[in-house]
């Protein structure tokens, strides 16, 4: 038996605000999307300006770290990310088509060793990708994650 922690989308719009928050620091226009344990969407934002491709990219790259539980950047570092040629998992991103996403700017939400969500940005480079999915995992750590153990212990 096992406990289940869910991201409600009280928790999702906390991720949402301090992403925004990154990317207009740093000046840049994304798409953010946080999905639950289950790699489905449970808020999406594009803020005004950001390119019309970068929601379904924020969504994939969301579904890629929640579904897979990793950032989605290390399926194609060298030496060893497997999703590179020759590497056991080369083609992974075909498995789900239009859905799966091998680059950087997905990261899965972690607490207490379990996967229980994601982010994904998309709409800037991979070092503007990272610092706002950053952010909203900061969010986590400091807001949600907190007052989660305060209520269920």
């Amino acid at each position: 038996m096992q406990t289940v922690h869910r991201l409600t989308l009280e928790d999702a719009l906390v991720l949402l605000e301090a992403a925004e928050a990154e990317a207009e620091r740093i000046g840049v226009k994304e798409t953010i999307c946080i999905a639950d344990d289950g790699a489905h969407p449970i808020a999406l934002h594009r803020m005004t300006g950001a390119r019309l491709t970068g929601v379904e990219i924020a969504i994939a790259k969301a579904f890629t770290a929640a579904g897979h539980q990793r950032d989605t950047h290390k399926f194609n570092e060298p030496p060893n990310g497997p999703a590179l040629p020759g590497n056991e998992a080369f083609g992974i991103s075909h498995m789900h088509p239009g859905k799966f996403a091998i680059f950087v700017g997905g990261f899965p939400i972690v607490y207490e060793g379990q996967v229980i969500g994601a982010v994904g940005v998309s709409g800037g480079n991979g070092e503007q990708d990272k610092a706002v999915g950053a952010a909203a995992l900061r969010a986590f750590e400091e807001k949600i994650a907190p007052r989660a153990a305060a209520t269920s212990g």
